[in-house]
């Protein structure tokens, strides 16, 4: 599952690791979320390109995308036989450049967030699935989902399910469709090594879309989770149970 990510290293940087000739100026991204537009990679007329499209895919024969639920994620394992999936993964296959994602871990009954990044602090290249939608009055728009997999076994402590990451000496086998079919390019759809990757424990800020700054990336202090621990609630005043007496209603102070 990956349901938020960031990107947060400099457009320049990223340029010349993905190798797109465009030069796209875009600010740092601490908590993007499904709907919205993202930065993609593509290969096209020989070149690679910079996009954006909307993260969750719809699939070019949905008639109403009002009325279907959005893809934001596709399983590696069966991308070749879901009809949302097969001819993307044969065509257009893309790269979703990206500097870190987060996991909800349930912990005592709460899902607390986890923020996962490459070890070494560099970017990654998350392996990604693209549509072009058509509608009947003409309106169009490019669509991509995030190829997910098992998790290897030090990430599967957080979640059974990771996104898949090409390295860089793949990008090229990965992007091109016309020269690597879908079969042979299924081997790249496997989880990163163990030790690749490390994370740590971020505030419940995350959870909120709006929120969008470098806090979120940040380890959670104890005073932080101390501050988002439920605050017990407090017991209602109990009314007083009238005590059945002898004095005939008269009451007493004793």
């Amino acid at each position: 599952m990956c349901g938020r990510f960031v990107i947060t290293s400099p457009p320049a940087a990223l340029r010349q690791i993905f190798g797109y000739i465009e030069q796209p100026n875009f600010p740092p991204r601490y908590n993007i979320a499904p709907t919205q537009p993202i930065p993609v990679v593509i290969l096209e007329n020989g070149g690679r390109h910079f996009r954006l499209m909307r993260w969750g895919l719809v699939p070019s024969w949905v008639k109403d995308s009002r009325n279907f639920t959005l893809l934001i994620n596709a399983r590696a394992e069966t991308v070749l036989e879901k009809p949302a999936f097969k001819n993307a993964m044969k065509r257009r296959r893309v790269l979703i450049p990206a500097d870190g994602y987060y996991e909800w871990q349930d912990r005592d009954g709460r899902k607390r967030p986890f923020f996962i990044h490459r070890r070494d602090g560099q970017p990654v290249g998350l392996a990604a699935l693209a549509e072009t939608w058509m509608g009947p009055n003409g309106e169009e728009f490019d669509s991509v989902a995030i190829v997910t997999t098992q998790a290897s076994p030090d990430l599967a402590a957080l979640h059974h399910r990771v996104p898949v990451t090409i390295a860089p000496d793949d990008f090229e086998r990965w992007l091109d469709g016309r020269t690597n079919d879908a079969e042979e390019v299924m081997t790249l759809l496997k989880p990163p090594g163990v030790g690749a990757f490390a994370w740590h424990e971020v505030s419940t800020r995350v959870n909120r879309v709006a929120n969008d700054d470098a806090q979120l990336t940040l380890p959670i202090t104890d005073e932080e989770r101390a501050a988002e621990e439920p605050k017990p609630k407090k017991a209602a005043p109990r009314k007083a149970t009238p005590v059945a007496s002898d004095d005939e209603g008269q009451g007493s102070l004793f």
